[in-house]
This record gives structure tokens, sequence and C-alpha cells, in this order.
């Protein structure tokens, strides 16, 4: 069953960006840190929805993290960790679950302190197992754990949220 189609999605990712601005507008600069591949390219779609209603300057970074063994390997950030001291950091995923992928991803931001860290998430689900709560939702489900959400991509443009029931 689909959720959201191209259209609605680009909606709330205007929105979104929005929201973002409405809480940072005294901000110099936003960092928009992407989880993955597909965290990233939702930041970047973020990243172009504010450049069209701010002057903020807006840095992209891509944090790598393995989701299903984040202690695996060590967790990456493509910028140097201490350019990110006192700045105001966003961490940004394309669907937050348990919260455990997000919570270990932060590792790194954890070694500075910046002036905020917050994360946007463009679908969240209600089963947090750790302490992270999103502050910019695009949707929020109330699904069971059997059931999966599929974000269908197409030219790195999202385009499609597809529920899948699995059980």
């Amino acid at each position: 069953m689909k959720i959201l189609d191209q259209i609605q999605i680009k909606q709330k990712i205007k929105r979104l960006a929005i929201e973002i601005l409405e809480n940072n507008f005294e901000e110099k600069a936003i960092v928009l840190a992407g989880i993955n591949n597909n965290g990233t390219g939702f930041a970047k779609l973020l990243e172009k929805e504010l450049k069209k209603i701010t002057e903020i300057t807006i840095q992209i970074a891509t944090i790598r993290i393995t989701p299903a063994a984040p202690l695996s390997t060590p967790v990456e950030l493509n910028v140097p960790v201490e350019s990110l001291k006192g700045k105001t950091i966003i961490v940004v995923d394309d669907v937050a679950n348990t919260g455990r992928t997000i919570f270990y991803a932060c590792k790194p931001i954890l070694n500075i302190i910046p002036k905020k860290l917050e994360v946007a998430v463009l679908v969240d689900r209600k089963h947090k197992t750790f302490p992270i709560y999103p502050k910019y939702v695009g949707v929020s489900l109330a699904t069971t754990l059997k059931e999966d959400i599929d974000l269908r991509s197409s030219s790195c443009l999202i385009c499609g949220i597809i529920f899948n029931a699995s059980w």
C-alpha cells in the first residue's frame, strides 16, 4: 500500500525545511549530517529547499554506519569532527524505527560539543528502544515490528513510501 506519492513527499520536505528554518533562523550555518546513502540523499533534498528560503549556510556531511551491527566497524564522518564544534547539527535519516542507528550515528559528534543537535527523518515509526525522538518528522506511522517501510527512489529523488505488511 502506498502511503505517500512523490508530490506529497516533496510537500513534506518543503514543510520540514520551513520547520528547520523556523527553529534555527538565527544561525549562521546548519550542518545536515545524513546517515549513509538514504540519509544523505534526504539531507540534500532538505538543503535544496532550505537554499530557496534562507541565506543561512547549509553544509552536508555524511555519517557512515553499519545499521545491522553499529559496533562492528567504526562510525565515520566525511568531515573532520572538530569542524562541527559549536555548530548546529541536524542528523538526517530516511526512516527512524528503534532509534538505534541514529543513536550510534551520533557517536563521533559526542567527541565535540555542538551548539545544538537535532534529528530529522522522513518517516518515524513508533518502536523506540533508544532515547531518540526526531524533532522534524515528515510522517509518523504506527506499525507492527513485522511490517516494513520501503522508500523507493529514482534518480536520487525519493518518489514514494510503500507500506509492506509481512506476517
